[in-house]
């Protein structure tokens, strides 16, 4: 919060006056954050101590756009999230316990930021998966990934992190808006004529984009059009009661409380039903997993400026 008030805020407000209706959007944004992690319940479901053996946990995906979009077998649920964020979802959930039961492979960067002991193994994909042209992990990525750990742990639950429908846009439409100046690049990054480029978010936030929230939500729907096809092949070839669910929300425009500043991304603490609201589908399938505990094994883990890097492509700024 203080950032906002920085000598480089008041400097780029003096030079760009625009500037300041994103600097007062996001002061009020972190006030509304700080009056919800002080008064509001925070409680959410607990995704580890639920019944499942495959879970997959759709990055970002608000449980009003999942209702009206997806249809999959078995019963979709709302659900809370105890999060508004993916870090504080894996804070929440996944620090400071003992998952031995279960294999992580996860196309999130913040995984990087786990112990070594916590899951049996870690499969991060946001090295050699990356994918240099959309920048971010694809879906089929995270697929082939899967199938893998699935030969490889058949005693283990599967919790899978697809990156979508969360930024970058990788749909035709989405694509196309990647070139109207709505880059998902760090607020520090200057482009070749030196101006500071914003991610999706913090274009509408400041106003430095003609478009309006329906051209953002409807590339933003189309992300989860994407992932859809590629969670049904995980249905069909990986044996085991599934859910689908997410691990938080997205705001695009909607007024916050009690600060009324409109609500962009997904920044943690903030418990707007936009942010919280998440899909359960519970998937059922009488192949059952035979899960056991076992020693965790050894985890290849992603060179911290490479992490650095995935986590700016991806709009992160923390």
């Amino acid at each position: 919060m203080i950032d906002k008030l920085s000598l480089r805020n008041f400097r780029r407000v003096v030079d760009n006056p625009a500037y300041l209706r994103g600097a007062a959007n996001e002061l009020g944004t972190d006030i509304d954050a700080a009056i919800h992690r002080r008064f509001y319940d925070k409680t959410g479901v607990q995704v580890m101590d639920e019944d499942w053996d495959v879970l997959l946990l759709l990055d970002g995906c608000r449980y009003d756009m999942f209702a009206e979009r997806v249809d999959l077998p078995g019963r979709l649920e709302r659900r809370t999230s105890a999060a508004s964020q993916s870090w504080e979802f894996m804070t929440e959930h996944f620090v400071g316990r003992t998952l031995h039961d279960t294999v992580y492979v996860s196309a999130n960067p913040y995984t990087s930021r786990l112990d070594d002991d916590v899951f049996h193994a870690v499969v991060e994909l946001f090295d050699e998966g990356w994918d240099e042209t959309h920048e971010t992990v694809m879906p089929e990525t995270v697929v082939e990934a899967t199938l893998a750990a699935d030969e490889r742990f058949p005693d283990k639950r599967l919790l899978v992190h697809f990156m979508q429908p969360h930024i970058p846009f990788i749909g035709e439409r989405g694509r196309a808006l990647q070139h109207t100046g709505l880059a998902h690049q760090d607020l520090d990054v200057t482009d070749g004529d030196g101006e500071t480029r914003y991610p999706v978010w913090g274009n509408l936030r400041y106003g430095f984009t003609d478009l309006g929230r329906a051209a953002v939500w409807d590339a933003y729907c189309e992300n989860l059009d994407v992932v859809v096809p590629y969670v049904r092949d995980l249905l069909a070839r990986v044996p085991g009661k599934t859910v689908v669910t997410s691990d938080h929300g997205n705001l695009v425009g909607e007024r916050l409380w009690p600060i009324p500043v409109r609500g962009y991304g997904h920044p943690a603490g903030v418990r707007a039903p936009s942010l919280v609201d998440v899909p359960w589908q519970v998937v059922p399938d009488d192949r059952r997993r035979d899960v056991r505990v076992d020693t965790p094994v050894a985890r290849d883990r992603t060179a911290d400026e490479t992490v650095t890097d995935r986590l700016s492509k991806l709009g992160y700024t923390d």
